[in-house]
């Protein structure tokens, strides 16, 4: 006679060597096994190796584009300063109160790093005082296309 949770007594029905599947303790049934561990870091790691290099690729080509829009800029402005003034700006500065609400930053980050090309004598607006006929950048870096970007100028 086997004698069941409740304390009752039964008679024998050939369950007695066997256990219950909820009495059984439990074993690994909770977590990641190694193998599966590997598997996901492993594939987040192909995904992470195809993704950096295009993410780097895609701010290279953003500040090549910052770079076109404020030398085209800088330059519309200075040819926009000597047709109004009927004279070529001295620096950079002259732009600042009435064209341009700041000097845009070159591909270096920095605003003081752009190079100015003086006006011809020939061509100058005023012979005697010949200022600034257009910009480019600064920097001796090469671009992604191979060019130097201080050869730009637009």
């Amino acid at each position: 006679m086997l004698r069941s949770k409740t304390g009752n007594t039964s008679a024998d029905d050939g369950s007695a060597g066997r256990l219950k599947i909820q009495d059984r303790p439990v074993r690994g049934g909770r977590g990641f096994t190694l193998v599966e561990l590997v598997v996901v870091i492993s594939m987040i790691l192909i995904l992470l190796s195809i993704a950096l290099p295009m993410y780097n690729q895609s701010i290279i080509r953003a500040k090549e584009a910052k770079l076109h829009q404020n030398l085209t800029t800088i330059n519309k402005v200075i040819q926009e300063y000597s047709l109004d003034k009927k004279k070529a700006p001295q620096s950079l500065e002259d732009l600042v109160p009435g064209y341009l609400k700041f000097i845009p930053e070159d591909i270096t980050g920095r605003s003081d790093t752009w190079v100015t090309e003086a006006e011809d004598s020939e061509n100058a607006w005023d012979p005697s005082q010949t200022g600034i006929a257009g910009v480019h950048s600064g920097s001796n870096e090469t671009s992604s296309d191979g060019s130097a970007y201080s050869t730009w100028t637009h």
